[in-house]
């Protein structure tokens, strides 16, 4: 394995970062109009979003997106918080910097399993996992890509989440995430692709160990069936990500639920405002 304090190392693994965010565009500043969740007790306010994200969508069906510019905030792009229209990835330094670090710690410890993550949008994240994992000389791990590839789910009640069924941006097909690790020349024999909704997929998944375990689903149910069919396959000393703990109550109701009801005792940490993590014990 590559000497984390080599040189070229460091500089690839870095430069991935600012690539796969978005951080070296100046397009990337841009903040592309998307529906907005409306839960609004507010008639007007109601309406008003209504008629937003009707058009938003009238918009995306004809391949026209509304955008706006805006300065580039370096502060918000650390913490994930903007929208990079040209970024493979939302999540921000802060959590691509946690996913590196929770990657370094597994191989430095000899932690056996593959990486996944639920819910890969443009694939951003688990390019950079495999891309780790090159930077490493790592040949014997997989990377697992679990997504439907046709957007988010329909919630199956109120309590399930937002609303972002209709939201096309985030309908990425697989032969577009395909050819985004094609990009970096990162598509080969150790990626994976589950596609599919996780209650189908997850389960006759060919998974026997993990050592990354990264949710970014959003809703109760899509947390819950990730956690339910995958946590148990997460090796001693390997690392629960979960991407929405803090912006989507759904997600956090959906991670205490399960540690309850499995009698998990979670050292549970901070990564940003939105997402934590914790080392399974």
């Amino acid at each position: 394995m590559t000497e984390p304090s080599e040189p070229g190392t460091r500089l690839y693994i870095d430069l991935m970062k600012k690539t796969l965010s978005a951080s070296i565009y100046d397009e990337s500043t841009w903040l592309v109009m998307a529906n907005q969740a409306y839960d609004s007790k507010n008639p007007l306010k109601l309406l008003f979003v209504l008629m937003r994200n009707k058009i938003i969508q009238f918009l995306q069906k004809r391949s026209i997106l509304l955008v706006k510019t805006r300065a580039y905030d370096a502060a918000r792009r650390d913490d994930g918080t903007d929208w990079p229209l040209f970024g493979f990835t939302m999540i921000g330094h802060k959590r691509l910097n946690n996913l590196q670090a929770c990657i370094e710690d597994v191989l430095k410890n000899n932690i056996q399993g593959d990486f996944i993550e639920t819910g890969a949008w443009r694939g951003g994240a688990t390019i950079f996992m495999r891309a780790m994992l090159k930077a490493y000389n790592i040949a014997d791990r997989k990377v697992w890509v679990a997504d439907s590839f046709e957007g988010m789910p329909l919630p199956l009640n109120k309590d399930d989440g937002w609303d972002y069924s209709k939201e096309n941006t985030l309908n990425v097909s697989l032969e577009m995430v395909q050819a985004n690790f094609a990009k970096f020349d990162l598509l080969d024999d150790q990626v994976v692709f589950l596609k599919g909704w996780f209650k189908d997929s997850l389960p006759k998944a060919p998974i026997d160990k993990l050592a990354i375990l990264r949710l970014d689903g959003d809703m109760y149910s899509s947390t819950m069936d990730s956690l339910d069919n995958l946590y148990h396959k997460v090796n001693k000393g390997g690392y629960i990500i979960i991407d929405d703990y803090y912006s989507w109550p759904a997600c956090q109701r959906a991670v205490s639920d399960f540690l309850l009801k499995n009698s998990i005792s979670a050292d549970i940490k901070a990564i940003d405002g939105s997402s934590v993590f914790w080392k399974c014990e």
